[in-house]
């Protein structure tokens, strides 16, 4: 996973974050689903990059 990735995924899970404590503290539940939702899909966007990554260190070690 390159760190451009990384750093993407990681703000995209904070503004989701912000966007769900932001809507719980105001009363506004579209804001606090919208911030689960972006956090879920930074979620599933890091394990698709785990999995990448520990692919290609398994490709890596059997090329040796």
């Amino acid at each position: 996973m390159s760190f451009d990735d990384k750093a993407e995924n990681k703000a995209q899970e904070l503004k989701g974050t912000a966007k769900e404590r932001w809507g719980g503290a105001t009363g506004d539940e579209s804001l606090q689903a919208e911030g689960k939702a972006d956090r879920s899909e930074s979620k599933a966007k890091q394990a698709g990059e785990h999995l990448k990554d520990a692919a290609k260190s398994v490709k890596d070690i059997f090329k040796k």
